[in-house]
């Protein structure tokens, strides 16, 4: 099994990577009885360039545990009870998440804390060259559909759904710069031209936020699966989130959309104006957002490439990660040249 989606029962394929199966059914029968039914089986899902996600199955019900990657674990990074806290807040809007099942905070079980989360039938595009076989009106309606989903989401009012204390939106924006700077400078193993500058450049013109919202932190097609008909059944992947800048949401979004090369995707400017007119809220300002998407971009990934240089990643394609961080620190410095 390669995603929640498949519906296919996970292999036996012995020892597992971060998650003991035997300590993992000793535990649920103690903490959730009668949520486990038989012996626990249990494979680890693809993707996934930071958190470890597992399908795990008794024979009869299927689960998805999340759990922080193999060492080398930042501070106030792969945060579980976070993912599972907002989850939960967003079950009864209409931002369409996983039921949750079980958090367990103690690292007793598993070494580290994780969660466990109902599966949802689907599918994750984990690579925009996967919609080559769709018509350009297909792609463009999937493009607008996630950004009307992403201002649903931020129109979402935090306290209503018990997330008034989830984050800090007075000086949001220059406290994620310097946060994202700590984060490079714990996850750094080579020279990159540039970043200093983008940094600085930042740090120096770093906006105040407008409205508050509840942010995904990392929204884009492979952490949404769709359904037969391509509407979004679930919205994955929450250890970003926070209540902050939505504009910094945004423009997250849009860099990750701009790499969709498939004939029908909508232009940033596009994406853009649609977002302003589904939320009511003002765009002006975005170059600054792009520019510091580019940079929390380029940090996530050199943290990957930081990891799997260690030899601590699970997986495949962790060895062509460092090369996308040079041409994402370029795209910041020229857009914030510019803005």
């Amino acid at each position: 099994m390669t995603d929640p989606a498949d519906g296919a029962a996970p292999d036996d394929g012995g020892a597992l990577p971060g998650l003991d199966l035997d300590r993992l059914t000793a535990y649920l029968n103690r903490s959730v009885p009668g949520l486990v039914a038989g012996p626990l089986r249990g494979a680890l899902l693809t993707g996934g360039r930071s958190n470890l996600t597992y399908a795990v199955t008794d024979g009869q019900a299927r689960w998805v545990l999340r759990r922080p990657p193999l060492g080398h674990v930042l501070a106030t990074a792969h945060d579980m009870g976070r993912e599972y806290r907002v989850m939960s807040a967003l079950t009864p809007t209409a931002v369409p998440v996983p039921p949750m099942v079980h958090h367990c905070a103690a690292p007793a079980v598993l070494g580290v804390p994780f969660y466990l989360m109902g599966q949802v039938p689907g599918r994750v595009h984990r690579e925009p060259e996967e919609l080559v076989g769709w018509s350009p009106s297909q792609v463009r309606d999937l493009a607008f559909r996630l950004i009307d989903l992403l201002a649903v989401l931020h129109t979402v009012d935090p306290a209503s759904i018990g997330l008034a204390d989830f984050g800090r939106p007075d000086g949001f924006n220059a406290r994620q710069v310097r946060r994202w700077k700590r984060q490079l400078d714990a996850s750094r193993s080579r020279d990159l031209p540039g970043i200093a500058e983008l940094h600085d450049r930042l740090a120096a013109a770093a906006p105040e936020t407008r409205s508050p919202a509840v942010l995904h932190g990392d929204f884009r097609l492979d952490n949404v699966l769709l359904g037969d008909n391509r509407a979004v059944r679930a919205v994955l992947d929450w250890e970003m989130s926070t209540v902050g800048d939505p504009l910094a949401d945004l423009a997250l979004s849009l860099l990750y959309a701009r790499r969709v090369a498939a004939p029908g995707q909508p232009g940033t400017d596009e994406l853009a104006a649609r977002y302003a007119r589904r939320t009511g809220r003002s765009v002006d300002g975005l170059p600054w957002y792009l520019a510091f998407a580019a940079f929390k971009l380029a940090v996530i990934l050199e943290g990957v490439h930081y990891r799997y240089v260690q030899g601590k990643t699970v997986g495949d394609g962790f060895d062509r990660i460092g090369a996308q961080v040079p041409p994402l620190i370029a795209e910041g410095l020229t857009t914030i040249r510019k803005g």
